[in-house]
């Protein structure tokens, strides 16, 4: 690859109208953390930045030639995998990517579109346990689809957190960021085999936001294509995330969204966010 080329993350998911969540918000974030984004759509949404109204999930053989075209055409240097609608498109994403298994992989699994479209499915939640999972990086999830992975046929009691996190773990998943959103603050906790390496908490307003998870997950995807380390991806995006959020806008009349080119409406003279920018979220500690 020509040295000024981009780095190129590969990224799954739906398709978002409003461009607040889905495949549209990850694109935003990688051309603002320095990368060229590439994406394969595992299906489409119909809504607005107030609710859902329906979600088309594509053929998984679709979804698998996407992705191999990209693959046989361009160097990819990271994956992220968000929202996906069928078991089947799960399976198609962890055969393509197994055959990769060099490149940083980004889960960032969405069961739910506002708490109206449910697409945590047993069978889909298992897929992405079974397949997905074994072969992250680093995975970005709430409480919620932690325990719903750990646990995806719903048979048995449910485990603790911390009982979910470490069966993930020992799945084969590197590193989990446990995302906590309270009212008004998020608290984000990075673990690994080692334990809790780190927790971040800071203030995130009292808006209702769409495409957090998104967000983060496709900027660490881009530090990871930039040559981060894991641990030090996570911190220096969750920053990007914190300006983000502190900078976010109401398009429409639902909710509010990222401003994932803070910098480059900011009255202050910043620059672009890369790799190796000494900067920190708010409240953080280890």
């Amino acid at each position: 690859m020509p040295s000024d080329t981009p780095p190129i993350v590969l990224t799954f998911g739906l398709s978002d109208p409003t461009g607040g969540s889905g495949l549209q918000a990850d694109l935003m974030t990688l051309a603002s953390m320095g990368c060229h984004g590439v994406s394969v759509l595992t299906g489409y949404t119909v809504r607005d930045s107030a609710s859902c109204d329906e979600v088309t999930g594509l053929d998984p053989e679709i979804v698998a030639t996407q992705a191999r075209m990209l693959l046989e055409d361009m160097p990819i240097s990271a994956f992220k995998v968000g929202a996906c609608t069928r078991a089947e498109v799960v399976s198609a994403i962890a055969e393509v990517v197994a055959d990769y298994d060099d490149i940083p992989l980004i889960l960032a699994p969405d069961f739910t579109l506002d708490d109206e479209h449910v697409l945590a499915a047993d069978e889909l939640r298992e897929a992405i346990a079974d397949l997905l999972a074994p072969q992250t990086t680093l995975l970005v999830a709430d409480s919620a689809t932690l325990l719903a992975l750990a646990q995806p046929d719903g048979d048995a009691e449910a485990p603790s957190l911390d009982a979910a996190i470490s069966h993930l773990l020992s799945q084969g998943c590197e590193y989990i960021l446990s995302m906590e959103t309270g009212t008004h603050r998020l608290v984000n906790t990075l673990f690994s085999e080692d334990g809790q390496l780190r927790q971040d908490m800071w203030d995130r307003g009292s808006h209702r936001l769409m495409g957090l998870t998104d967000t983060l997950g496709a900027a660490i995807a881009a530090l990871l294509a930039n040559g981060q380390e894991p641990a030090e991806a996570v911190r220096e995006a969750q920053e990007y995330l914190y300006q983000a959020v502190r900078n976010a806008f109401r398009p429409g009349m639902g909710a509010y969204i990222p401003d994932r080119f803070f910098w480059a409406r900011s009255s202050d003279d910043e620059t672009p966010p890369t790799a190796g920018k000494d900067t920190a979220p708010g409240e953080a500690r280890h």
